[in-house]
């Protein structure tokens, strides 16, 4: 009798341990890595990020350091409109850290928070206020939305790729 009460309690912690791990592998972050110019897809959202250059800022926003501008080309590839904004948007700096997307006027294009429609892709700026270094390799991070229900992340390679 109590062999068969060690075989259940062994089995059910069998059975505990191998739901874990199935829930843990579903839920595991999957990052897709490419170099600017390739499209990755994020979720529902097909993106192709390039260096755009560098500025000082505008009249309104000024830079603590360099603003680094990436252009963002981003098409839904679902059936249902699902949001993009500059908030899913990161730089690796030199220093290891992520930074945010800086919002401001820059231009007709920056991007702050919009609806894509299926199919329909739109073209949009954004920078990232960093310490800039021409021979220091830069990586874009491109995280889902929670509405998206996806978990990828895309990791895109800027300046000085491999």
């Amino acid at each position: 009798m109590a062999r068969i009460g060690i075989i259940i309690v062994v089995g059910g912690m069998v059975i505990s341990m191998a739901a874990a791990m199935y829930a843990y592998t579903q839920y595991q972050t999957n990052y897709i890595e490419v170099n600017e110019g390739d499209k990755v897809t994020v979720g529902s959202v097909e993106y192709s990020v390039m260096f755009d250059g560098t500025h000082g800022g505008s009249e309104t926003v000024q830079a603590n350091n360099t603003f680094v501008q990436i252009m963002i080309s981003a098409e839904n590839i679902s059936g249902e409109r699902t949001p993009f904004s500059g908030g899913q948007l990161y730089i690796l700096g030199e220093d290891g850290k992520r930074h945010q997307a800086v919002h401001g006027a820059f231009s007709s294009k920056d991007l702050l928070v919009e609806w894509l429609e299926p199919g329909e892709p739109v073209e949009r700026t954004t920078q990232f206020d960093i310490p800039f270094n021409d021979e220091y390799q830069y990586k874009i991070i491109i995280r889902p939305q929670k509405e998206q229900s996806t978990v990828d992340t895309a990791i895109i390679c800027i300046t000085n790729c491999q």
